[in-house]
């Protein structure tokens, strides 16, 4: 007696289909799974069998031997339950074989047989659309994602019994829709503004043009000075993510199981501010079996690290490969899975241990030896990834009580929007290119063409400061945006000393002593 379930499975966030064989034989009663299952897998016997006896139907008494196919590729999770509960039962011919074809089953099964909800459901349906199979079964609470895939059949079940009501009786069944109008998940809109910073108006430039060419911002000032309300606004004045931005948003949240039922399309840019005290595992991801972290779940939006130096240095360099290649590769003995991170980081610290280093209001307490054990916790070639270096002061008494409304994020969203169009159409037969910050270094030195009095003034920058040729290429980079927010082809001077200016923690610490 044997039978075959279609299920699917996530491997980094792609789907790939998996056949769930099914074979029943005489000898003494057992449960055995094949296929390179992990632990949650290899359980998923003692869930089958109590859901299978509680939903009304006889659990054959039988040798029962489960393959999961392709079975070069380790499967985890709990999704199996379900097309493995309904493998066994149409061995046992107690549902006909030929309803199971063309039809894609996944779920994790509760002791009553109650199905509940899995990682991924956008990634698998996917998977089932691109593969040309017409329906899917799966968790109720799925079903919105899975409705992104489109020119499917998704038939959403509570039950093991619902779901064998769907294959008996697919006529009486009718498929899940919803207006794709509906789909888009708008959230509650955006409770922050920057209109609510009092003062700051130099970090707010700087801000904006981080925001206008993609580029990675340090924020150093001392405490309470308001790096992280900055930073929490810095989603406000982004662009709008495309469909295409906001699906492979989607698909890793549905990956790392952080969608809710009611959950549709992202359509707004992610911010992420984990803890310092996390580990590399979850900051770039990783695991047995590799979950995305939170360098991933960024994608395409704002990963804030705040108090940067208290981060474990082992757990910094980590962030080294993403921030260059916009991808994380976690390899392991018999596979490697990759995972896009394509995010702006925005990090903030104090200028030394104590904080007040520079302060006009506070005495700094601390000597050199220290500021400088806790300014090397962050490496020279991490900075060397951060374009903008923006110092961040104590904010006067009348800066906080003034009338004075600061720039709105719509105004500054407005010209962020302005400069993304001018570099939309600069990069518009490179793909995968939108903004200055990912540019090459062949695209820098064909685009960002310094005129003789701004190479000049590099020149004295490079030999006063003691610049890498990386922070030389990043300088240019960010005066070409400076340049696209203000409409102009050329590199004036005014624009590479602003960018120049952008660098602060290439200058001696020594002097603000």
């Amino acid at each position: 007696m044997f039978s075959k379930v279609l299920s699917a499975a996530v491997f980094g966030i792609e789907g790939y289909i998996v056949q769930v064989e099914s074979h029943l034989d005489r000898g003494l009663p057992a449960f055995s799974t094949v296929g390179l299952p992990d632990s949650a897998v290899k359980e998923s016997r003692e869930r089958i069998q109590a859901a299978v006896k509680n939903t009304g139907f006889d659990f054959p008494r039988k040798r029962i031997t489960v393959n999961l196919a392709p079975a070069d590729i380790r499967k985890g999770g709990s999704a199996f339950d379900l097309p493995m509960a309904i493998g066994i039962l149409a061995a046992s011919g107690q549902i006909p074989q030929q309803s199971l074809s063309d039809t894609v089953i996944l779920g994790e099964l509760a002791l009553d047989g109650q199905v509940r909800s899995i990682r991924g459901g956008l990634s698998v349906s996917i998977a089932v659309q691109q593969n040309g199979i017409r329906r899917i079964i799966l968790p109720g609470e799925n079903a919105r994602e899975a409705c992104l895939a489109r020119n499917l059949d998704i038939f959403p079940v509570a039950t093991l019994r619902d779901a064998v009501h769907v294959l008996v009786h697919p006529d009486s069944c009718q498929p899940y829709t919803v207006p794709y109008s509906d789909l888009q998940d708008a959230g509650t809109g955006e409770s922050v503004n920057f209109r609510d910073v009092k003062g700051q108006d130099h970090a707010k430039r700087a801000l904006e043009v981080a925001a206008a060419g993609g580029h990675n911002v340090l924020l150093i000032g001392p405490p309470g000075t308001g790096k992280t309300m900055l930073a929490r606004r810095m989603p406000t004045i982004l662009p709008s993510p495309t469909f295409e931005e906001a699906l492979e948003i989607t698909r890793i949240h549905s990956v790392a199981g952080l969608l809710t039922p009611e959950s549709g399309l992202m359509s707004r840019r992610p911010f992420r501010s984990p803890h310092h005290t996390i580990s590399d595992a979850g900051l770039i991801g990783g695991g047995q079996l590799p979950r995305p972290g939170e360098a991933s779940l960024a994608h395409h939006g704002v990963l804030f690290l705040d108090e940067l130096p208290e981060f474990r240095k082992s757990v910094l360099e980590v962030m080294r490969q993403p921030m260059e290649d916009g991808c994380v590769t976690i390899a392991r003995a018999a596979f490697s899975v990759t995972y896009p991170a394509k995010f702006m980081l925005v990090a903030a610290m104090n200028p030394c241990p104590c904080g007040y280093l520079g302060s006009m209001n506070h005495e700094c307490i601390c000597t050199i030896p220290q500021i400088q054990r806790y300014r090397s916790r962050v490496s020279g070639p991490l900075l060397d990834r951060v374009d903008i270096h923006i110092e961040v002061p104590e904010i006067t008494f009348h800066s906080m009580v003034g009338n004075k409304v600061g720039s709105p994020s719509e105004d500054m969203r407005r010209r962020v929007l302005k400069a993304r169009a001018i570099q939309l159409r600069r990069f518009s037969k490179r793909k995968g290119l939108f903004c200055n910050a990912r540019m090459d270094v062949r695209d820098v030195e064909a685009i960002c063409i310094l005129p003789y009095e701004s190479e000049r003034l590099m020149q004295q920058a490079v030999d006063r400061l003691g610049l890498s040729a990386r922070a030389f290429h990043r300088i240019r980079k960010v005066a070409r945006t400076i340049a696209d927010l203000e409409g102009c082809d050329v590199l004036k001077p005014e624009y590479v000393s602003e960018a120049i200016q952008y660098r602060s923690l290439d200058r001696d610490f020594r002097t603000m002593m």
